[in-house]
């Protein structure tokens, strides 16, 4: 179940329509996990500072559980979260940055118990 929180600088009114809807479905093919699983996040206009400027940017935080638990796995991940988010935020790489979090299946509640027992 991944969660998936896109932070950035830029207006709303800048941000293209459905970005939501499209990084749920891109987070869904660059994790591995069904889409009905994924849970996003957009927040805009905040005020952010990435390498001490001010200029446009954004940070993803990406946490799920089993998929981002190694170097590797993320290395891959980050590729493609770049790839989307350069085109979809007209930003450069050097504008954004991605936090990944391992989860365990014991700390997301889902349906009054958690994943350990769904």
């Amino acid at each position: 179940m991944p969660f998936l929180d896109l932070e950035t600088s830029l207006p709303a009114s800048q941000l293209p329509p459905a970005l939501g809807k499209r990084l749920c479905a891109a987070a869904a093919t660059i994790l591995g996990k069904p889409e009905e699983r994924v849970n996003v996040t957009v927040k805009s206009d905040l005020p952010m500072v990435v390498a001490g400027s001010v200029a446009p940017c954004a940070q993803l935080i990406v946490s799920t559980i089993a998929v981002v638990g190694t170097a590797e796995q993320n290395k891959g991940h980050s590729a493609k979260f770049f790839d989307f988010l350069t085109k979809e935020l007209s930003l450069s790489a050097d504008r954004i940055v991605v936090r990944f979090y391992p989860l365990e299946p014991w700390q997301i509640g889902k349906n009054g118990t958690v994943m350990t027992f769904l």
